[in-house]
């Protein structure tokens, strides 16, 4: 699994930032690495020189493989706040989105009920087969 890590202009993006936000990644969604390629982590100051309440901003998108891309967003005070809860929603979405796929709808077929390729043949005839 790969972090990317992005900041505009009014964040200063230095190694240890970096290496925080890896962190915080790492421990909210470290147990879904083996189905995410890359994360990219963008950072940011909304208001940019303007004080405000919630004006750092967190944006997470997870690359999965044989998926369509997840984002998340947070806004918060503190920009350690705002990487937290964007970790925290990425790991609630991962979980929703890659729990769904392991769900099978109904119980599987018994084992008698499951034809061979020789029944399957023998039923739609031997011109079937299309190679």
């Amino acid at each position: 699994m790969q972090i990317l890590v992005n900041s505009d202009h009014h964040i200063v993006g230095s190694e240890e930032l970096a290496r925080r936000i890896e962190e915080t990644v790492t421990r909210a969604v470290g147990h879904f690495s083996e189905r995410i390629t890359r994360i990219e982590v963008h950072v940011g100051d909304v208001n940019s020189h303007k004080l405000g309440e919630r004006d750092k901003r967190c944006l997470m998108e997870a690359r999965l493989s044989g998926l369509k891309p997840i984002a998340v967003s947070h806004r918060a005070a503190t920009l350690p706040e705002a990487i937290g809860g964007a970790a925290e929603k990425l790991e609630r979405t991962l979980d929703r989105t890659l729990g769904r796929l392991g769900e099978t709808p109904g119980p599987a077929p018994r084992d008698e009920e499951v034809a061979s390729l020789e029944t399957l043949e023998r039923i739609e005839g031997p011109d079937s087969r299309r190679e």
